[in-house]
């Protein structure tokens, strides 16, 4: 990491607390607190998960990469998290799945905290700086109901404890600002039907829930054996760690509420502040139109997704990929899954990673960094701005890694970054081909532009070569190319134009297209991701 925070390419974030794009100002330069809810562990990982990891690593990547500290923290749910998404009601997720098969608890845990982080380096992310648990932190959860209680935000009721949204509406806070929730309104919709006649208010959310004789996780305090309720964990957590106050919280928008809500209250409650200025949400993946769960056993796992597995599946896919695909949509936008869109992910890809490897080709060396001779990344992005063309080709390839990194500093607009080096890409490829000047572009320009797009494809959005194939591969299919290309320049030039025809169409139909230009010179094109 580069010693000093470069600027030359501003960070803008969309909060969703303001419900506006704001540039990005931590609260103690250059640290950087970023807090993320990680996953429950009693099922397999399914792209859901991915999601989430995925669009925070890249956030991570990128605030390293222009020289920011990052203290990393996301929460292992390992108690507390209830069948009823309310978090007030139901069996606990971990131990109805222990019940089910006969094991212990923290065997359902270790097993599915195992498999999620596999899952998760198989996707090439980068692990937190913090991992907590939340059965580890139960002293700190006791602490904050008492200080809760204390102030007169909570109640106890029999050895559960509640906290109260009433004495927190009647006081400065706002309950609802994050989501748009009006409380009374929730109140006057749920009259009579949350049948929890222990709560002074239907929306009262628990802080502690006694303990029947038939839970197996359970603790002592001061009201009896019970068990922290879900959304505390995360505000003990986030603020042991962070502090009262932290720049960025993260998570999936099924989260917005009840549960951020609800940290939000907690934290005012007990601190006096709301922990996070900035809170970021990505949206969700659907599989035939319907948020991916697992609740709903309407997912599919990561694995099944690597080995093809699954019914929906024509084969498997490499886990890069998979974090292609999520990566082709903005975070905020909703992705839905296909083989299909497995498919096309799989020749974006392609694409994407054959730029990385043509320095050789393009008579150049040392594109690495350091050995490019830049001072660190933000040397890098500082020299990138500053750069003008010569020519038009240099200047198409210096505007498109400016365009390509500024969308990715603008909310984390994948999309439109891939979308820029694509183009970055392709003239890259007809520099090689011979299709554009290779004299018209200097070593200094080219040594630039190809470590720039490693930096921007490796450092920030976390690819690498496919893990069954490796780079090798990728060149044989860039060599493929070049052999149907001439293949099909043959059949022309032999006015055989079925056979000509036959590949440019074959082409055509996996999203290739090649153009004739003058001179005998094709031009290869291929299809850009969908946004």
């Amino acid at each position: 990491m580069s010693a000093s925070v470069s600027n030359v390419f501003p960070i803008h974030l969309y909060n969703t607390l303001t419900r506006q794009v704001e540039p990005f100002e931590p609260l103690a330069s250059p640290h950087v607190g970023l807090y993320v809810c990680g996953p429950t562990v009693y099922g397999s990982p399914h792209l859901g998960h991915a999601r989430s990891a995925v669009t925070f690593d890249v956030l991570v990547r990128l605030l390293r990469t222009v020289g920011y500290n990052v203290r990393y923290v996301r929460n292992i749910t390992d108690v507390g998290h209830l069948t009823d998404e309310s978090g007030d009601g139901g069996e606990d997720k971990i131990a109805k799945k222990a019940r089910l098969e006969k094991i212990e608890p923290m065997e359902v845990v270790q097993q599915y905290t195992v498999e999620y982080h596999k899952g998760m380096d198989a996707l090439n992310c980068v692990r937190p700086s913090i991992e907590p648990t939340a059965s580890g932190h139960i002293p700190e959860q006791i602490a904050l109901i008492e200080r809760l209680m204390d102030a007169g935000y909570a109640y106890e009721v029999e050895g559960s404890v509640y906290f109260d949204l009433n004495a927190y509406q009647a006081s400065d806070f706002e309950y609802g600002a994050l989501s748009g929730k009006v409380l009374d309104e929730l109140q006057h919709a749920s009259r009579g039907t949350l049948g929890q006649d222990e709560k002074r208010s239907p929306h009262d959310f628990a802080l502690w829930k006694r303990a029947d004789e038939s839970h197996i996780m359970r603790w002592s305090s001061p009201w009896g054996e019970g068990f922290p309720g879900w959304h505390l964990e995360c505000t003990a957590m986030s603020t042991k760690y962070l502090g009262e106050t932290f720049d960025i919280h993260g998570g999936g928008l099924d989260l917005q509420f009840p549960h951020h809500e609800a940290e939000i209250a907690q934290a005012c409650g007990a601190h006096g502040t709301s922990p996070a200025k900035v809170w970021m949400h990505h949206n969700m993946v659907t599989l035939e139109g319907s948020k991916m769960s697992k609740s709903s056993g309407n997912f599919v796992t990561l694995q099944q997704l690597f080995d093809g597995d699954h019914g929906l599946l024509s084969k498997g896919y490499d886990p890069m990929v998979v974090r292609f695909l999520l990566l082709q949509s903005h975070y905020q936008s909703p992705i839905d899954f296909s083989d299909r869109a497995l498919q096309a992910a799989e020749k974006g890809f392609a694409r994407l990673m054959s730029a990385v490897t043509l320095a050789p080709k393009l008579g150049i060396e040392g594109v690495e960094i350091e050995s490019a001779g830049f001072q660190g990344n933000s040397d890098l992005l500082e020299s990138l701005q500053k750069m003008n063309g010569s020519s038009p080709i240099e200047t198409e390839l210096l505007d498109g890694m400016k365009e390509a990194f500024k969308e990715i500093t603008q909310d984390l607009h994948t999309a439109k970054a891939i979308a820029a080096l694509f183009g970055v890409s392709s003239v890259l490829q007809a520099l090689v081909n011979g299709q554009k000047s290779r004299n018209e572009v200097s070593d200094d320009v080219l040594r630039m532009v190809l470590a720039a797009y490693q930096m921007v494809v490796r450092d920030i959005l976390g690819f690498d070569a496919p893990a069954a194939q490796g780079q090798g591969s990728m060149d044989r299919v860039e060599g493929l190319m070049d052999i149907l290309v001439e293949l099909r320049a043959s059949a022309r030039s032999n006015h055989d134009y079925v056979t000509s025809d036959l590949i440019r169409d074959r082409l055509a139909a996996q999203g290739i297209t090649l153009k004739d230009g003058k001179g005998g010179v094709v031009e290869v094109e291929y299809d850009s991701p969908e946004e």
